[in-house]
């Protein structure tokens, strides 16, 4: 490879090699600029490599030479052979790779020669003048198929994990501050009413002039009552040892994704039965003027009852129910008593579970006994800070032990700014 080739090379990988070091330096993932960016610096340094082959067109195969190009791009020489004529000594495909200036090259772009796992990786394909003389199949067991290892990923099912479903169902808000201050409407009364045309322009003083005949118009009113919640932190981490984050490449990952699961699981919780007491949020279930339904034949008399709950009581349209997956199944399995039938859809139905014209949403956040319907709308969550993940060594004496903490945490408030619009049913 001549001189000025390998130059422009080397030149593309340390442009890629640059933009990968802003990114470890300030701890971020690349954008898809800097993608490109990269892959259109890899694919110069490709293009290189392709017309460098053409150059050296005329040489042997690679088994027939040592593999050597002097700074001079003189032919290489052979390589001692035995008496058969064959070459004494053959580099694997894998010693090739490893000693290709593509391999080098990639190297070359990553810090201290380690890859972190928000970078990128292409390389250039290795070129092998003459190709392969030998097809690798993955049939025979003599071929590449006894090379072939099991290709263990690790545990990317996370099975713990169960099906999160409150939290769309609220008014998603934003603020910038700690405590939010919030007006609660009340009560409304509503006196309007037709009025005549006023035929007196007297005080009105009720016996020479009455309200009609001054034409008076109903005075209504609204009571409002003005509540304040403050912004409440949820948080968690695990330690980890260094040795773990950089052998096992998913295991950042499985952990990542462990911590803001966690976060979502406890605020699903709080919304719905926080305490309010300390750091707890005030959830739905302890908040003032909740409406409830406790009366009825059967569990879908009671579904019925509350729904109406909130059409009048709360003077809202309902959106949706929320149950246990446990009672919603005895819902979906009862019969007729007489035929037999399904009062539902049956085992065969391929439609939106729904209620009374409602859609269900199963929690397993909600106990089995409980239920909920309101106009969900009421309720709002206030994200002050989105889900973060941070790592350090430098937690207690986790530098010299070679630890590292992953914390992961949120910043939300919550808010209920009509109880009425909310029915808690007790299920039989």
């Amino acid at each position: 490879m001549r001189k000025s080739i390998r130059d422009a090379i080397v030149a593309e990988s340390n442009a890629a090699k640059a933009i990968l070091d802003t990114c470890e330096r300030e701890e971020r993932a690349l954008t898809d600029v800097e993608k490109d960016t990269i892959d259109g610096h890899m694919k110069k340094a490709q293009k290189l490599c392709e017309t460098s082959e053409k150059e050296t067109e005329f040489r042997k195969q690679m088994t027939d030479f040592s593999g050597t190009v002097t700074a001079g791009d003189e032919v290489p020489q052979p390589r001692p052979t035995d008496a058969t004529g064959g070459s004494k000594q053959r580099l694997s495909i894998g010693a090739r790779f490893a000693q290709s200036p593509e391999y080098k090259a990639l190297l070359s772009s990553v810090p201290n020669g380690q890859f972190s796992e928000k970078m990128r990786i292409h390389s250039a394909p290795m070129a092998v003048p003459g190709g392969l003389k030998t097809l690798m199949t993955g049939v025979d067991p003599t071929s590449a198929g006894g090379l072939v290892e099991p290709d263990f990923r690790g545990m990317l099912d996370p099975f713990y994990q169960r099906p999160l479903t409150i939290r769309n169902l609220f008014t998603s808000g934003s603020t910038t501050s700690d405590t939010i201050e919030y007006v609660r409407l009340l009560s409304v009364t509503n006196n309007a009413a037709p009025v005549p045309e006023a035929s007196s322009s007297a005080v009105i003083d009720g016996t020479i002039v009455t309200p009609e005949m001054g034409g008076l118009k109903p005075e209504s009113g609204m009571t409002f009552e003005r509540d304040s919640t403050t912004v409440k932190t949820i948080a968690h981490w695990i330690p980890i040892t260094k040795r773990a984050l950089a052998d096992a490449a998913q295991i950042r990952t499985i952990i990542d994704e462990f911590l803001r699961y966690g976060l979502d699981e406890e605020l699903e919780d709080q919304l719905l039965t926080g305490s309010g007491v300390g750091e707890n949020f005030l959830g739905l279930a302890n908040t003032p003027g909740i409406q409830t339904q406790v009366t009825g034949a059967d569990a879908l008399e009671i579904t019925r009852k509350a729904r109406t709950k909130v059409r009048i009581g709360g003077r809202a349209t309902p959106t949706a129910y929320v149950m246990s997956p446990l009672d919603w199944e005895k819902i979906e399995l009862m019969r007729s008593a007489t035929s037999g039938d399904f009062f539902g859809n049956g085992p065969f139905s391929m439609t939106t579970p729904r209620l009374w014209g409602l859609p269900v949403v199963e929690s397993e956040a909600v106990a089995p006994g409980t239920a909920w319907v309101a106009a969900w709308n009421w309720g709002v969550v206030y994200d002050r800070e989105q889900t973060t993940v941070q790592a350090t060594d430098s937690h207690a004496d986790f530098f010299v032990r070679n630890l590292v903490a992953i914390l992961a945490e949120l910043r939300a408030a919550f808010a209920v700014l009509r109880p009425q619009a909310f029915v808690k049913i007790t299920l039989p």
